[in-house]
């Protein structure tokens, strides 16, 4: 039998070789079957043949349904009224077609498909519609003949983003402004891109583009796979703000969700042909018993065909430079993961696995990596499965990157449990490395899950009610000072300790105030929480100002290094007792003070000879410390008689400080 290198890596995987083995060779298979001798990106280019397309001559539609017995467009064109002149034609493998006249539909016209089967029939919002709006008055979505007659042309025609480290800006558009309404991509692109600029993030991680009927799904309930969602604005829009991202040397991915749908089924996809199971499992797999939506059935070539088409649609459509691949958790095993404790690598190989979800994530990987190598690809798994982001040819499904999940959960579960006397520094940086040596991961401490409406972010935790009254200078509490202080350290350890990337979410660098909850009726309908204060980091008074000024400085420190994410990181101090621990990363010195009542003076720490300079410290008073500490002095290295090849860095750590110096050469 044929070992894989992913065994070879990991002992442990050893009893599993079959299993992976065969993975492997069932996304041959397949791969083959789906694609044949040429490229999948090929295969994957349904979005050019379904749907709406303008001709030289003529329009064109096409539409798969194999279980309808007739197919008629209806629209602002004909009245909304169903005509024998509008009715699609089959022609083969329940693909239905029309074609109509070029003076029959113009630019923005609204439309829709009546789909009849054998005892019934329905509205539906064709399948790959491009662009879906809902109607103001009655909430009404429809498709929308889209035809500009000057089409976006990118001015960056061939973009790299930059992976080394990947510098993760997470945003959601409708939420990106301070009114309390939703904003748009020109908002997003006047307003926060140049925010995220100053900050030095290189990636901005988009989400709700898909378009979704619920606003408050934070659009994980998708309806509509081929539609930017208009709520936001133009498609032009969406294309002007990558484009423009791009221009600043920052790469745009998705959040694109093709774990389930939306249950809707006027305006999704579920029973789009009078049946439960055209794209989704039938019986007791169709509804997810967790989300209210339905499950797609990855054994379905036309089911692979229209989610690797859509994979390839936003990549070569609007440049979008890849994806975070949400929820496959729910993908990877057939009880979604729900009840799982994944607490042995018997849980990754129990026959609970769906061999066929993690054969579409292969080949979308495979798909969007064959489109350009640069592209990037992150799988939020809570699970911990080996070989996510591995290659495929070595055993592993093809992400560049896995999201660290347990790092949040950590974060939360130490500041809510443990007492800050009880905190273990050394423990901390274990968490913080608890990771697959073979595979990239991206750091966070918190991300929008965090902030969601129910839980609460990092800094409310830490502060909590005293942030609305005593987050201005010279007018804290001990409450405030505490938090400030912890903030500004988790992340520095969470974010410097990353071995691939790490992630922010919106408006979390500076410590904003609220938690996100979107318009519904149990907050009558506002947006008071379902957008972002920037005024508070405007205002130099305030400590929002403060932390986002030391986030800006640590991504500076970050970008200062070439590749600071590959840097070897290696522990040279831990003492429990004291709550002081220290680690190395090239030239760079990160020492942790986490005690909150003990500072310590003139604290040895065993380093390299050398003098050693002050390049970041989270109690410089521009960042909501005390300065307590002169950084400009330099620091000598003493000699150790006990040691050899290492001399002792003495330093003055005030509690609930860290500092982080730089070995001159």
């Amino acid at each position: 039998m044929k070992i894989l290198p992913i065994v070879k890596s990991d002992p442990y995987l050893a009893p599993y070789a079959g299993a992976i083995l065969g993975r492997y060779e069932y996304f041959l298979d397949t791969e083959k079957r789906l694609a044949g001798d040429v490229p999948l990106s090929d295969f994957a280019s349904g979005y050019l043949y379904f749907g709406l397309h303008r001709t030289e001559k003529d329009w064109v539609f096409r539409e798969w349904a194999p279980n309808a017995t007739a197919i008629y467009m209806v629209g602002d064109f004909n009245n909304w009224q169903k005509m024998e002149n509008f009715r699609l034609q089959p022609i083969h493998d329940g693909i239905w077609e029309i074609s109509l006249p070029a003076e029959t539909l113009q630019h923005g016209q609204f439309y829709k498909l009546i789909v009849e089967w054998n005892g019934g029939s329905g509205e539906r919002i064709p399948a790959w519609a491009r662009r879906v709006v809902q109607d103001e008055n009655t909430k009404i979505f429809s498709a929308q003949v889209w035809n500009p007659k000057k089409p976006f042309v990118f001015k960056n025609k061939k973009f790299i983003p930059q992976k080394n480290p990947l510098l993760i800006y997470e945003a959601h558009i409708g939420m990106g402004g301070q009114e309390e309404k939703v904003a748009t991509y020109e908002e997003f692109r006047l307003n926060v891109l140049p925010r995220i600029v100053q900050l030095g993030y290189n990636c901005i991680q988009l989400m709700a583009i898909q378009e979704h009927p619920y606003y408050g799904s934070f659009g994980y309930h998708v309806s509509s796979f081929f539609a930017a969602s208009s709520r936001f604005g133009t498609p032009e829009e969406l294309k002007a703000l990558i484009d423009e991202a791009h221009s600043r040397g920052i790469a745009v991915i998705m959040d694109i969700v093709h774990s389930h749908a939306v249950k809707n089924e006027v305006e999704g996809l579920s029973r789009f042909d009078g049946t439960p199971y055209q794209y989704f499992h039938g019986g007791t797999r169709r509804e997810h018993p967790a989300w209210d939506s339905v499950c797609f059935d990855y054994g379905k070539p036309s089911v692979l065909h229209f989610l690797l088409s859509n994979c390839k649609f936003w990549l070569e459509e609007y440049k979008f430079d890849g994806f975070r691949f949400d929820g496959i958790t729910s993908m990877l095993y057939r009880s979604h993961g729900l009840g799982e404790d994944f607490n042995s690598y018997d849980s990754y190989y129990n026959l609970n696995q769906d061999g066929d979800a993690i054969c579409y994530l292969t080949l979308a990987n495979k798909l969007i990596h064959e489109l350009d190598s640069n592209h990037i690809t992150i799988a939020e798994d809570m699970s911990g499965m080996p070989g996510l982001a591995q290659k495929i040819d070595d055993g592993g499904i093809g992400f560049d990157f896995r999201l660290a999940m347990g790092e949040p959960d950590f974060w939360i579960k130490y500041i809510k449990e443990v007492r800050e006397e009880d905190w273990k520094a050394g423990h901390i940086y274990w968490e913080m490395n608890n990771r697959r040596l073979d595979e990239r991961t991206i750091s966070y401490a918190e991300s929008h899950d965090q902030a969601l409406v129910g839980d609460k972010t990092i800094i409310f935790r830490l502060i909590d009610a005293d942030m609305y009254w005593h987050m201005q200078k010279g007018d804290t509490t001990l409450l405030v000072d505490r938090g400030i202080a912890l903030h500004k350290m988790i992340r520095l350890i969470t974010a410097t300790t990353m071995n691939g990337g790490y992630l922010n979410f919106m408006g979390n660098e500076f410590g904003h105030p609220e938690w996100i909850d979107f318009p519904r009726a149990g907050n009558n309908w506002s947006y008071k929480y379902a957008r972002r204060q920037w005024d508070l980091v405007d205002n130099k008074n305030y400590l929002y100002r403060a932390l986002w000024l030391f986030d800006k400085a640590m991504i500076e420190l970050i970008n200062s290094v070439e590749h600071f994410n590959l840097l070897s990181n290696c522990k040279i101090w831990d003492n429990e007792n004291d709550q002081v621990m220290a680690y190395k990363r090239g030239d760079f010195v990160f020492v942790f003070n986490f005690s909150g009542s003990q500072s310590f003076t003139d604290y040895g720490i065993l380093v390299e000879p050398g003098k050693y300079k002050v390049v970041l410290n989270t109690d410089n008073p521009v960042f909501g410390g005390f300065g307590l500490t002169d950084d400009s002095v330099e620091h000598l290295t003493s000699a150790s008689n006990s040691f050899d090849n290492k001399e002792w860095l003495q330093l003055y750590l005030p509690a609930r400080s860290a500092v982080v110096l730089k070995r001159e050469q």
